[in-house]
């Protein structure tokens, strides 16, 4: 399974709709806080990214919470 990482920001919908997608997936993620790390915050700016949530998935990164392709790049579909 690769590593799954949600950069995350407090009261952030689609955020908590990715962590309940993973969690009821049984895939384990990494959570980490874009303002209270800030050299992730240049990261991911440095990338284009200027909202959360970004989710990475084995080092490919997805802007905002799209549920098919988390579902391609984690294998959880058949096509």
């Amino acid at each position: 399974m690769p590593d799954v990482v949600i950069y995350t920001s407090p009261f952030c919908i689609p955020c908590e709709e990715a962590k309940r997608y993973l969690t009821s997936a049984g895939i384990e993620f990494e959570l980490i806080d874009v303002l209270i790390d800030e050299d992730v915050q240049d990261m991911l700016e440095e990338r284009g990214f200027s909202s959360t949530p970004v989710i990475s998935i084995g080092g490919e990164f997805i802007d905002g919470f799209d549920r098919a392709r988390v579902d391609q790049l984690l294998g959880l579909t058949t096509s």
